[in-house]
């Protein structure tokens, strides 16, 4: 899977998984402090405190710095007449051959934080699963969902 076929996804979804691991991670604060203020007015212990701001600091440097940069680097998928293939995974590769003739709907879907960077994901639909492309840029994207389509024969509902 390693030519010059072999696509990738942007280096702008890193930026995206970053914000939004630090947003969960900012709830995750909120909560830990919201439990200490109850904490010291119930007269409460703060063993949860000190417990839940070790796995805070554990989450915001693995979840923030070191997994979106791995993500993308084991992220890597390649478009054939007859099948999509797709790896990913960080401890554990994973590698999925999607044929054409089991695709039956292809999506694009981008939420607030993707938009805001241009970018999409494209969902390839079978049977049994779903399988995501996050973190294309947004015409790169739609011109995969075509592709895919086409390819798949499948009717393009949205036009």
């Amino acid at each position: 899977m390693n030519n010059e076929l072999t696509k990738r996804l942007h280096p702008d979804y890193i930026k995206v998984y970053r914000i939004s691991e630090l947003i969960m991670n900012g709830v995750f604060l909120l909560i830990i402090v919201a439990y200490s203020i109850v904490a010291l007015w119930k007269d409460w212990t703060f063993i949860p405190v000190w417990i839940s701001l070790g796995l805070f600091i554990l989450s915001l440097v693995l979840f923030t710095w070191i997994i979106p940069k791995a993500k993308y680097a084991r992220f890597q998928y390649e478009l054939f007449e007859d099948e999509l293939e797709i790896q990913s995974g960080l401890i554990f590769i994973s590698n999925v051959l999607v044929p054409m003739v089991r695709v039956q709907h292809v999506e694009l879907e981008s939420g607030p934080l993707m938009r805001k960077f241009n970018l999409a994901g494209v969902s390839v639909v079978t049977a049994a699963t779903t399988h995501k492309i996050s973190g294309l840029k947004l015409e790169e994207a739609q011109q995969l969902k075509q592709r895919i389509g086409k390819l798949a024969k499948v009717d393009d509902q949205d036009e």
